[in-house]
């Protein structure tokens, strides 16, 4: 029983901060009908933002709940800036064009902030781990967790909440589900739908950098961090569907889940389980678990 219930845990764990990053871009390609191939960059950058904000904090003697404000906030504001600038200075000169055209920008811009994180922070491996301590161990059924990996579940899940909330009980969310259902006539009621555009991939990246400064006091922060998480992500988004919240929030407990039993019983096959269940999704449902078929435009 402890055995399955350490997989079920684990999963949860891994889920949290994978839905967040599958959320960022699952909204930005509802929205704006781009897959971000930097988004995992994005995440990358956060991790760095974070690990940085707190080994300034931990140089002052600060307590390590300030460093976990200050990574928070210094990569909220920085990724949103950094995501605004991006969509406006870059990808609203590709709109129109081809959406393989898109794919090759952002991939670009992968490539762009790879090279730049190594000329920022180096090829070396970042640790910030300060924050990782701040909320003890908590034990259960007999199992001990770090608290800081179990209160990853509650944030991860009220982030989830306010987004649905936000989208579908707002003003403002109905304004850009508009848009995602129909672009023409959103912008003949008068929306001003570049304005949408530029909001929701900055919200979107700033999902994807908070996912990284969350996971940040966890992990090393070396290069190659964003080629893990654009897979995992990839692969979240293509089981729930693309554009959908929910489907991000199962297709994450699905990988979660997969990955936390493959490491308990076959690590070998970690990789290999996610892509069996994505392709055992896409044999029943090409269009992912949670996007309704909807009739091709001519």
């Amino acid at each position: 029983m402890n055995f399955f219930l350490t997989i079920v845990v684990d999963g949860l764990i891994q889920a949290s901060w994978l839905f967040i990053v599958a959320l960022g871009m699952t909204l930005v390609f509802g929205v704006l009908k781009i897959l971000n191939i930097a988004h995992g960059s994005f995440y990358a950058l956060g991790a760095y933002i974070a690990a940085t904000a707190v080994t300034m904090v931990a140089a002052h003697s600060l307590p390590p709940s300030v460093g976990f404000v200050a990574m928070l906030v210094s990569v909220a504001l920085i990724a949103s800036a950094v995501g605004f600038l991006l969509e406006r200075g870059l990808l609203k000169m590709f709109y129109g064009r081809d959406e393989v055209v898109l794919l090759l920008v952002t991939y670009a811009v992968f490539l762009i902030l790879e090279d730049v994180t190594k000329l920022i922070w180096g090829v070396n491996p970042i640790y910030a781990t300060q924050p990782y301590e701040l909320f003890g161990n908590v034990a259960f059924a007999g199992l001990y967790y770090v608290g800081y990996d179990l209160v990853l579940i509650p944030i991860s899940a009220a982030i989830g909440l306010a987004v649905w909330y936000g989208l579908n009980r707002t003003v403002t969310g109905k304004i850009v589900l508009a848009v995602i259902h129909n672009e023409e006539m959103s912008v003949s009621m008068g929306v001003k739908v570049n304005r949408v555009y530029a909001v929701a991939f900055a919200f979107g990246v700033l999902l994807a950098a908070l996912a990284g400064a969350l996971t940040a006091p966890k992990i090393s922060m070396q290069p190659g961090l964003s080629s893990d998480v654009i897979i995992l992500s990839f692969a979240i988004v293509v089981i729930g569907g693309l554009g959908s919240v929910e489907g991000a929030a199962v297709g994450a407990v699905l990988v979660g889940l997969a990955r936390a039993a493959s490491v308990h019983l076959m690590p070998q096959a970690e990789l290999f389980m996610i892509y069996l269940i994505m392709t055992g999704v896409l044999m029943f449902r090409p269009e992912g678990l949670f996007t309704r078929e909807t009739a091709r435009r001519i």
